[in-house]
Order: structure tokens, then C-alpha cells, then sequence
């Protein structure tokens, strides 16, 4: 599974959703779309701006974690 950490670097940079959406150029609820993990996908586009307006890489904001169900196995 895929975890996003949008909250931990919205914390890390003293920044709030709303300040986020708006230098992003996206909706709050598609920013809470995104931060809950409920996205299908993101443009790279999109992920680019994140990246840029939190200052961070794209692993700091994405991360793989293996499903317990595969580490079973």
C-alpha cells in the first residue's frame, strides 16, 4: 500500500491544507482526497507542485508500506 505523509510535511513546514491548496492550485477536498489516501491517482504534475510548495522530495510525501497480508506469506 501506498501511505501518504502530506500531514507530516504540512507540519514539518508550519503550513495549513488551505495554504497548501491554494499554492498547489487544487480544491480542499481534493487535497483531503489526497492526504486520507483515498486517491486512485495523482498527476505528476500535482505531485511536482506539492513537492515544490512543501519544499520536500516525493519520497517524503509517498511511501511504500508492504500489506501484512503479503508479509504472511
Amino acid at each position: 500500500m501506498i501511505r501518504v505523509n502530506i500531514d507530516v510535511m504540512l507540519a514539518k513546514r508550519k503550513m495549513t491544507s488551505t495554504q497548501l491548496s491554494e499554492k498547489v492550485g487544487i480544491t480542499l477536498p481534493n487535497l483531503s482526497i489526497l492526504k486520507t489516501g483515498k486517491a486512485k491517482a495523482i498527476r505528476f504534475s500535482t505531485l511536482e507542485a506539492i513537492c515544490e510548495a512543501l519544499d520536500c522530495e516525493v519520497s517524503d510525501i509517498l511511501e511504500y508500506v508492504k500489506d501484512e497480508d503479503e508479509e504472511n506469506e
